[in-house]
Parts: structure tokens; sequence; C-alpha cells
């Protein structure tokens, strides 16, 4: 990976990590914790693809693992973790921008269920069963929607911050205006630069024109 993308990748990590345990597990809601680090993994994968999303997802996975107050086995969610980033990682468009919010909605719910089972799965075999005293179900659903309502807040601004970072092209519009076309499933492109670009040349021929007419006048 290269340098900007960890330094990148570990300042969104740590940082989704931080808020997660001080924040959103002390929430208390019903069934399953929003995901944070998740949905960071998941942005950070959509843009650099399967290879970097597996050693980011395995990277965030093992701190969470060993972030206090973690009760499971070390490597049990850094597992999970890195199958999702490599998985998140091949629907990485050929563009670099995926064309609708389609596609990351649907990816997001796809993390959501399939993070859970798979940390429930991992768990049978080392011997937790915390997830049956749970409920297997409610655990897939509210973590679905709390996945779903936190991510348009979240993954376009991470996937911005990666284009930059990468000097992409493509990350010209600035989040905010990605966020907007995210959740309206647009593109999120801006045309402000275009509407600029063309008044600039309109006054730049009403300019030429006068100066033409003056010309002209002395001439006579």
């Amino acid at each position: 990976m290269r340098i900007n993308r960890i330094l990148l990748s570990s300042t969104l990590v740590v940082v989704a990590l931080v808020v997660q345990v001080s924040v959103l597990a002390r929430l208390h809601l019903p069934g399953a914790v929003p995901d944070l680090i998740l949905l960071t993994v998941l942005g950070l994968s959509m843009v650099y693809g399967h290879v970097s999303g597996a050693l980011v997802g395995f990277t965030a996975g093992l701190l969470a693992d060993l972030a206090p107050p973690a009760d499971h086995a070390v490597g049990r969610y850094a597992l999970v973790l890195c199958v999702v980033g490599y998985v998140a990682g091949l629907t990485k468009p050929e563009n670099g921008q995926p064309r609708s919010a389609a596609g990351p909605m649907v990816m997001v719910v796809a993390a959501a269920i399939g993070s859970t089972l798979l940390y429930a799965g991992v768990g049978a075999l080392v011997g937790d069963t915390g997830a049956r005293h749970v409920g297997l179900a409610s655990l897939i659903l509210t973590a679905v929607v709390y996945d779903l309502l936190l991510a348009p807040f979240t993954v376009p601004w991470i996937m911005s911050l990666a284009r930059r970072a990468d000097n992409d092209p493509l990350a010209e519009p600035a989040a905010g205006d990605l966020a907007a076309g995210w959740t309206a499933g647009g593109t999120g492109l801006r045309l402000g630069g275009r509407r600029g670009g063309g008044l600039r040349v309109r006054a730049a021929r009403g300019r030429a024109a006068r100066a033409t007419r003056i010309k002209r006048v002395k001439r006579l």
C-alpha cells in the first residue's frame, strides 16, 4: 500500500474505533451495535480494491479485538473484516466511482448480514454461544437497520477522502455533494464549475464585442 493510503486508513480506522467503543457501544440500543468500523472498511475497500481492502479489514479487526472491553478471542473480528474487505474490494468500479448509491447500499446490507453470520460462525467454532442467547435473527435485522442508517453519513465521506488521498481526478466533488448524491441515488457530480465557466466565456465575448465597436467608432 502507498504511504498516503496507510496514513489515511490508519487515521480513519482509529477514529472509527474510538467512536465505536466510546459512543456507539454505550447507546445500549436493542440488538446489535452500529458498526462504524465495518463501514470504514467498506468505504476504503471500495476505493482501494480487494488486496488493500483485506489488509485494512484485518488491521481494523485486530485493533477491535484488542480494544477494551472486547471479551472474545483475538483474531475473530480480524478474520471477519479481512473477508469483508476482500469481497468489498472486488466490487470496486472500473472508473473508480459507483454510478449510483444502489451498489454501495447493497454492499452495506450484504456486509452487515455476512459479518454477523461469519462472526457467529467463528464464535461457534471456538465455543462462544453468545449469539444464541441474544437471537441471531434479531442481531442480523438490527445490524442491517443500524448500518443502513449510518452509512449515508459515513461511507461517501470515507470514499471521497480515499480518492483525494490517491490524487484521483474523480475526487473533485466535495464530500457534501457526494453525500447528497449518494442519498439521492445520483452520481454526486457538481455543475457549478460548468456554470461558472459559461459565465466567464460570455463575459469575455462581451468585452471583445465592446472593444470591436470602440475601434470602429475611432476609425470613423
